[in-house]
């Protein structure tokens, strides 16, 4: 049966395995659509109403997919007071490839040399916005087998999007998404249900290799994407309703199990499209459901519909958006804080989503909700998971700590700088021409980026690359060099004497420069 496990292992596993502390970093510039729809000859609302955006991070040349993981890598450990050699694996999802054989991960294990910790398991998963994912299932997988020794896992989401010239350009974005990883966790992962579909398509994907742009079929992604969602929801379904018959319970699964939905987020739009087509596969599958009132009503004359036929199904698509407006407010409409204000990250898309909803509630608004999370990566992989909150919500408590480390992300995204079309046209530019040479040093002014980012000095000859990072107390970029804090972090117990915790004192920046070749 779907989901069912013997006894024997669910009583050997970790209990409540899932993301204990996450950290969230975007550029610090952004370019506001309703003006870049004015920038590029479009309508007015082609961008802000039509796809749901207002504002797009974007990337100088001074940032690349292993100064996004650098940061916010550092800053997790930083804010959580965590050692290195608390950590056991590092996993990596990305779809930002700038090597063709050397891993982002190799590039991080530079921020593990002063703790001599080098017995990290993991390196990059790859499938366009999947791959974090897929890296978060490994390090949840890792804890609850019998290779686990103790420690956390770390993942990291980190991408740089980015499009030609065109009407796909305003669904960029960048950003990367830090999720430490372990038992007894205040977002447990509920064991057996993980719906997933994967099929062959060419919806997007990127054949080119010394380009950052990807070949796009709009439509076919749009569709892929829709019917992955019906697909992956059938099948949780399946496992979910196998579970509650084992338990004794007669019930239908529906969006009202789900106190909040999280989706991955190409753009806001797409989103809330989802939410309603979710609640039309409620509907199509209920036996008798009720059209005279509820929220089905009025809703008879789609009784018969095919789904597989309602993709561009602009009457279906409209009835079901006006049905599920309710539930998107409560349960949707948190999730896209990000999406809304930095744009699509690829890989940490959904859990930018997934730290927008932790963002902007309260522990106790959120103990013991089941969080719905759907992933989506084109070519094409997607799973329909489940994440239960923690039921304890007290002051200090896990649950606590993890909303208040993310409680200023409206701050942070206010706090960056607006820049014009026009610069963000420029930089676009640099980067096209830039991103794949030698010997090459970034243009771009390092005092736009934020205090503790890392960021790229020099491209050698080799392709070897070199970062240093700006001072975590002034606006000033650091010299390259060595230097060590005088705040030593506390460091976790050893696993072979005590189960990993999150210290509650904060430590001081650790500061160093490194590459990604010799060092």
């Amino acid at each position: 049966m779907p989901g069912s496990l013997p006894a024997i292992c669910e009583a050997t596993w970790p209990k409540d395995v899932g993301i204990i502390a996450m950290e969230v970093y975007v550029p610090s510039q952004y370019v506001d659509q309703a003006e870049l729809e004015e920038y590029d000859g479009v309508g007015a609302g082609k961008y802000t109403v039509g796809l749901g955006q207002a504002r797009m991070g974007f990337c100088s040349d001074r940032e690349d997919i292993n100064s996004l993981c650098l940061t916010v890598v550092q800053r997790l450990m930083e804010r959580n007071s965590l050692s290195y050699d608390s950590v056991g694996r590092l996993e990596v999802g990305t779809e930002t490839i700038i090597d063709k054989s050397k891993s982002t991960k190799t590039v991080l294990m530079q921020l593990f040399e002063e703790s001599g910790n080098t017995d990290v398991e993991g390196v990059d998963t790859t499938n366009a916005c999947y791959g974090g994912t897929a890296a978060l299932f490994n390090a949840v997988n890792w804890v609850e087998s019998s290779s686990w020794d103790g420690r956390y896992a770390l993942v990291v989401a980190g991408d740089i999007a980015v499009y030609a010239t065109g009407s796909a350009r305003p669904t960029g974005g960048a950003g990367a998404v830090a999720m430490l990883v372990g038992p007894n966790a205040p977002l447990a992962f509920e064991r057996g249900l993980r719906g997933t579909h994967m099929q062959h398509a060419y919806d997007f994907y990127k054949p080119d290799m010394v380009s950052e742009y990807p070949v796009v079929d709009g439509k076919l992604s749009i569709q892929c994407y829709l019917s992955a969602l019906d697909r992956c929801y059938a099948v949780f379904k399946n496992k979910i309703h196998a579970q509650w018959q084992r338990e004794g319970l007669e019930r239908r699964c529906s969006l009202e199990d789900f106190g909040f939905m999280v989706f991955h987020s190409p753009y806001c739009k797409l989103v809330q499209k989802s939410l309603a087509r979710l609640m039309l596969n409620d509907f199509l599958h209920h036996p008798s459901p009720n059209t005279e009132s509820g929220p089905f009503s009025g809703l008879e004359a789609f009784r018969d519909v095919k789904i597989e036929d309602t993709y561009f199904d602009r009457d279906v698509e409209k009835a079901f958006m006006k049905a599920s407006s309710e539930l998107f407010e409560n349960k949707t409409k948190a999730s896209l804080l990000i999406s809304n204000q930095n744009g699509n990250m690829y890989t940490p898309s959904v859990y930018g989503c997934l730290a927008s909803v932790l963002a902007q509630h309260t522990p106790q608004q959120l103990a013991g909700q089941r969080v719905g999370v759907f992933s989506y990566g084109s070519g094409f992989a997607a799973t329909l998971y489940s994440i239960r909150v923690t039921q304890d919500a007290t002051p200090g408590s896990a649950l606590d700590k993890l909303v208040s480390s993310l409680c200023d992300l409206q701050a942070r995204l206010d706090s960056r700088k607006k820049v014009s079309p026009g610069v963000f046209a420029e930089n676009m530019k640099l980067r096209e021409e830039t991103h794949h040479l030698a010997n090459y040093i970034p243009q771009g002014s390092v005092d736009e980026l934020s205090p503790g980012t890392w960021y790229l000095t020099r491209v050698d000859e080799k392709h070897r690359r070199q970062y240093a990072r700006r001072s975590m107390n002034d606006d000033r970029p650091l010299e390259a060099g060595l230097v060590t804090s005088s705040i030593a972090a506390e460091h976790v117990p050893s696993p072979l004497k005590k189960m990993p915790r999150i210290p509650t004192t904060t430590a001081g920046p650790e500061v160093v420069v490194i590459s990604n070749g010799d060092h």
